[in-house]
């Protein structure tokens, strides 16, 4: 996951210049086409944008596009649904941040979808929706199937999904996008959870090195997120003449969903930085009781040196090196010293 993606291709190029920014990926761009109204519902497989066109009649068309990497798809999409350039250029950039644009005749929508990987890495990818009186576009930027959902509602004739317009799609699709977040907070929060108890228990250099790849992975969740709630915000209060006002209802709901995710990306970002802060003391904590000990250590054996250094001197004429009893007697001294100062440590609490 990078923050900020090279754009050093598009520096100097006019606006408009389609240029796709993000990960380098050869595979072949999908077409998937689902074209329904009430009881009917027609899902092919598209191979050129020459075959798609917005519908004539009352039906809603919503065309899936696996992959924004091949500019000349692009650019025939543009010339088949009278896209704007600055629009394409969007979808080219994996960069964008999520936001709502009004093109009088269409919404542009982008958005970002995240998942959790088996070992736990946060992927992030960008999918950008045209938005018109009867058809949507989704452009996803790695083809991943997070639309399965909303697939199998059309198959199914399951839910108002086929008896909505295209607005209510969008909101669909946008509704799935939404619900993925929350299972990457689930398990982000249980991630949170163990590596507080792991900080209290037994902080490691390990220890440290999770903490900052959660900051990392929480500050990529917070840019994802916090600009949604705008875009949210804005469709549930457009006058576009295609949002009709009982579909308002669900996009509010949208944005609910969008501000409850944000609070919960804030508060577990406070407790990983709350942990960051007990790692720290627990560090601290450790290495003060290390110290103490080793200066009770050396506090003690500092009279002992002492009288030890004072007898090793080699002058004739010392007081008790004839004495019998004097070798006990510095010996048994030198212990209730030793004693003394271990039991005045103990009433001080000093260990």
């Amino acid at each position: 996951m990078k923050l900020v993606q090279k754009r050093s291709k598009k520096t100097g190029l006019p606006p408009g210049t389609l240029v796709h920014i993000g990960e380098k990926r050869s595979a072949t761009v999908t077409m998937t086409v689902f074209d329904y109204a009430g009881a009917r519902c027609d899902e092919r497989t598209a191979t050129s944008p020459d075959e798609l066109h917005p519908p004539a009649d009352e039906s809603v068309t919503w065309v899936d596009v696996g992959g924004v990497h091949k500019l000349d798809l692009l650019e025939a999409f543009g010339k088949q649904f009278s896209l704007h350039p600055l629009l394409l250029e969007d979808i080219a950039n994996t960069d964008q941040r999520p936001k709502l644009d009004d093109y009088e005749s269409y919404l542009f929508l982008v958005m970002k979808v995240l998942s959790v990987t088996e070992t736990h890495d946060l992927l992030v990818e960008q999918v950008s929706f045209v938005v018109g009186r009867n058809f949507v576009l989704s452009f996803q930027e790695n083809g991943t199937d997070v639309f399965k959902t909303v697939r199998e509602r059309l198959r199914g004739g399951r839910g108002r999904i086929r008896q909505g317009g295209a607005d209510y799609l969008l909101y669909a699709l946008m509704d799935a996008i939404v619900d993925q977040y929350f299972l990457v907070l689930e398990s982000l929060g249980e991630k949170v959870e163990s590596l507080q108890e792991k900080v209290v228990a037994d902080p490691r250099p390990e220890t440290l090195r999770e903490v900052h790849e959660l900051k990392r992975q929480l500050l990529f969740l917070r840019r994802a997120v916090w600009p949604l709630r705008e875009a949210t915000n804005g469709l549930s209060r457009s006058d576009c003449p295609f949002l009709h006002e009982p579909t308002k209802v669900f996009f509010r709901d949208v944005y609910d969903h969008v501000v409850q995710i944000v609070d919960t990306i804030e508060t577990l970002r406070e407790m990983v930085s709350a942990s960051l802060d007990i790692y720290l003391s627990s560090v601290s904590y450790r290495l003060n009781t290390v110290m103490r000990v080793l200066t009770v250590i050396t506090t003690i054996f500092m009279p002992l040196s002492f009288i030890a250094s004072i007898y090793g001197m080699n002058f004739e004429h010392m007081p008790e090196l004839k004495s019998e009893w004097g070798y006990p007697a510095v010996l048994g001294a030198m212990v209730l010293i030793a004693v003394g100062m271990l039991t005045a440590f103990r009433r001080r609490r000093w260990l």
